[in-house]
């Protein structure tokens, strides 16, 4: 198989134990003795896998634990009081869902599977009393809360100047820097959302989007097969986007409307 065949996969080749997981140096895990990680591996629960448009949790159910997506991904969305539906994130291997929650202790958002998803769950109480014990444990969950709360004010920043062109570039800048910490090709990807999430995540319309897509596949910029996208310059994608290389990765929580 060669290396470009590689490349689009589903993102589900994942060991399981937290001391051999791949994605131990994006999650929890990063900087914890080898030791301590079987601490933290004891306390950690593995369900069943979730199906496509399966829910790991709704809008106010009582917070329980927070949960680390180990294969798939995920949405997480907001329901206006009349049923609009506003997604406020995807979210990849390794990265966090329900940190929103300890605040008040019900979740603030619903998650839904994008397609066939596997989570770690880690019940907070338990999570919170081995963190006490453990220094590195603490520092990390700490700083991944920060680093969520920076993305935040960041994107909030950036996406309020940016036309429909510059934000869907930079969504997709952010998606390749994202498959690159995952060990997955930056430039060749899978889009496990769909064009209305995209449209829907980056306050645009459905048409605008597509048209988007079709006026960067025209430029050169990128190739487009269904789900399948390839980045052809990406160089001229960051420029497209009028987003510095250095903080591109800080658009991936982009959820503003124009």
């Amino acid at each position: 198989m060669s290396s470009e065949t590689k490349t689009v996969v589903s993102l589900k080749r994942i060991k399981v134990a937290c001391g051999d997981c791949s994605l131990n140096t994006l999650c929890l895990p990063l900087g914890m003795a080898s030791d301590d990680l079987g601490r933290l591996d004891a306390i950690i629960e593995r369900k069943r896998p979730l199906a496509r448009a399966e829910h790991l949790y709704h809008c106010g159910e009582r917070f329980d634990a927070i949960y680390a997506v180990r294969s798939g991904s995920l949405k997480t969305y907001a329901t206006s009081e009349h049923g609009e539906e506003q997604i406020l994130g995807f979210h990849l291997p390794g990265e966090l869902v329900g940190l929103d929650a300890i605040a008040d202790g019900v979740h603030p958002l619903s998650a839904q599977a994008l397609e066939t998803t596997s989570v770690c769950e880690i019940p907070f109480d338990k999570l919170e009393s081995l963190s006490v014990q453990l220094p590195s444990l603490q520092r990390q969950l700490l700083r991944l809360m920060s680093h969520e709360i920076q993305d935040d004010q960041k994107t909030m920043t950036a996406l309020a100047q940016k036309s429909a062109e510059e934000r869907l570039a930079a969504f997709l800048i952010s998606l390749s820097t994202r498959f690159r910490q995952r060990g997955f090709s930056p430039t060749r990807f899978n889009l496990s959302m769909s064009r209305g999430d995209i449209a829907n995540y980056l306050g645009l319309a459905l048409e605008t989007v597509s048209r988007v897509f079709t006026r960067l596949h025209n430029d050169g910029l990128l190739r487009v097969e269904r789900k399948s996208v390839e980045l052809l310059d990406q160089d001229r994608l960051y420029a497209y986007a009028g987003t510095p290389c250095t903080t591109a990765s800080q658009l991936q929580n982009s959820r503003h409307s124009s």
